[in-house]
């Protein structure tokens, strides 16, 4: 005699679920929607640049050496555009930075500048 046994997967209530990912998704459009205004991004990166002008810091003068707000300022001031992000990364065993300004026809075109030696 065969028997037959009936598994029942329990039933789950993924409403709640459903709820919190769209109020999520929703949350996350809403605030990458907004565009980051560039002149928050310069006064960031001045008030960086004014925190160690009191301290005496040592610094090696290197050829093609540029920190990171030097190249925003370089960038800036040949692009006449607005600066919307800045990263600096290291690429064989130099630092790179990577300058995103937006132009005055509307795009965003990303500058790379040699940083230095690491």
């Amino acid at each position: 005699m065969t028997r037959f046994v009936a598994i029942v997967m329990p039933s789950y209530d993924t409403r709640r679920m459903r709820l919190l990912l769209t109020l999520l998704i929703v949350a996350v459009l809403a605030l990458s929607s907004a565009p980051a205004a560039a002149t928050d991004l310069e006064e960031v990166l001045k008030m960086q640049h004014r925190q160690y002008q009191g301290e005496a810091v040592l610094q090696v003068a290197q050829s093609g050496c540029m920190s990171l707000s030097q190249a925003i300022e370089s960038v800036r001031r040949s692009t006449g555009g607005k600066v919307v992000g800045a990263e600096t990364k290291v690429q064989g065993g130099r630092e790179v930075h990577h300058i995103r300004v937006l132009t005055k026809d509307g795009k965003v075109k990303t500058h790379t500048v040699n940083g230095c030696r690491r």
